[in-house]
């Protein structure tokens, strides 16, 4: 809802809010946030409240160490967790500088610069997440043990599957978010679970990924359980994928699908390692549905570009290679970015790949396009890359190390 500032007061009083988190994603997407108590929220939306900005991987050193942040109305939520006695709101923030100018390493105000090319040029891009992640028992300590939650397959059913009460709560917190989860299952993995979302526009499906992964983790803890984005918590066992589905509008009426998914196929080398940004997510793909050739086909899910069996709004395309541990704010931008390019530039997409990579013989596989096989391999094509460059501020691609 896009609320007023005066609106947040009201809401605040009326809903007897204790505590407001102010939160924002360091480079790496990892949410952090302060809490203010509401006497200081007329002070967040008028002057900013600040932060140790050299205490943030990326964001700065200690010679000029103040940002600020300001409170977006629109993004007001009550979290579900909330105590019983008094309320826990949360807004997430955009991050500037003492004399007011936007952070450049902002990743949201990032995405709200694609999400702004884009409807200049008449396109609108609609985003989807499939998120995977393993549930692990823990210790008397509270730290986690190398022990999935249950033994369960794919789509399996209690009593198999343990995790369908948690994955029930994890959907009833975030429908009190505002976040629509479509379906969720047991995955192939032990202790693995699925989460996917309703589709809906680039900056409210990269807040919700953001939200979404905070949600998981408390309910993990609640439980007595810990939850796991890594892309390959077991090295025998499946990695979890965040797979990206985008649906793409144009103000003309015409479908440039082919020509958007052609511009990430042409791209996608470049633009790996914000779609898998640690050492571990090199280890997932190639194997277990995980794509690492630069392919596509109709409904094949051993492809890095798959299109799905959907009719309608639910037409499609679906990124296969990212991981959770990916910024969504930088992993949707780019994304756009790269389709616009295709667009832009009438590319055409290779004839599909309608077969399984996972089973062909070298003899086809060879002849492929590959994804990097490293993380140092991947941070040296975004290096090279001018695309990048073009649309990430100075230096953004050093912060990856």
């Amino acid at each position: 809802m896009d609320y007023s500032y005066q609106e947040v007061l009201d809401f605040i009083e009326q809903e007897d809010v204790k505590f407001i988190r102010l939160a924002f994603c360091d480079i790496k997407g990892r949410q952090k946030n302060i809490s203010i108590m509401p006497d200081e929220l007329p002070r967040a939306f008028s002057d900013g409240i600040s932060f140790d900005a050299s205490a943030i991987d990326g964001f700065g050193d200690e010679v000029k160490s103040d940002l600020f942040l300001f409170p977006i109305p629109s993004t007001l939520t009550l979290l579900p967790w909330r105590p019983s006695r008094g309320n826990v709101a949360k807004m997430i923030c955009d991050i500037r500088h003492p004399d007011g100018t936007p952070f450049d390493k902002d990743c949201r105000r990032i995405l709200a610069r694609a999400i702004d090319t884009a409807a200049k040029k008449g396109v609108s891009v609609y985003f989807g997440a499939e998120f995977e992640f393993y549930l692990f028992k823990t210790g008397d300590d509270g730290e986690p043990l190398n022990e999935p939650f249950d033994n369960a397959t794919y789509m399996d059913v209690a009593p198999e599957d343990k995790g369908e009460n948690i994955r029930r709560e994890i959907c009833l917190s975030l429908l009190e978010l505002g976040i629509r989860p479509e379906t969720s299952h047991h995955e192939e993995g032990p202790g693995q679970n699925e989460i996917d979302f309703r589709y809906s526009d680039a900056m409210t499906a990269a807040d919700n990924a953001v939200n979404f992964v905070t949600v998981v983790k408390a309910a993990a803890i609640r439980n007595g359980l810990h939850a796991d984005f890594s892309p390959k918590p077991l090295p025998n066992e499946s990695g979890n994928g965040m797979h990206i589905n985008m649906s793409i509008k144009c103000d003309d009426g015409v479908d440039r699908t082919p020509q958007f998914m052609a511009g990430i196929l042409a791209h996608v080398k470049e633009i790996t390692a914000f779609l898998n940004p640690c050492a571990s997510s090199y280890r997932r793909l190639g194997e277990k549905k995980a794509p690492k050739y630069i392919t596509w086909s109709p409904e094949n899910r051993s492809q890095l570009i798959r299109i799905p069996a959907a009719k309608g709004d639910f037409k499609r395309i679906e990124l296969r290679s990212p991981d959770p541990m990916a910024n969504p704010y930088l992993a949707y931008a780019l994304l756009i970015y790269a389709g616009l390019d295709g667009i832009e530039n009438d590319l055409q997409t290779p004839p599909p790949t309608n077969l399984n990579l996972y089973t062909a013989s070298a003899d086809i596989t060879d002849k492929l396009d590959r994804l990097p096989d490293s993380l140092m391999e991947a941070i040296e094509e975004a290096q090279r890359s001018a695309f990048v460059r073009s649309v990430l501020p100075k230096d953004f691609v050093e912060l990856l190390k």
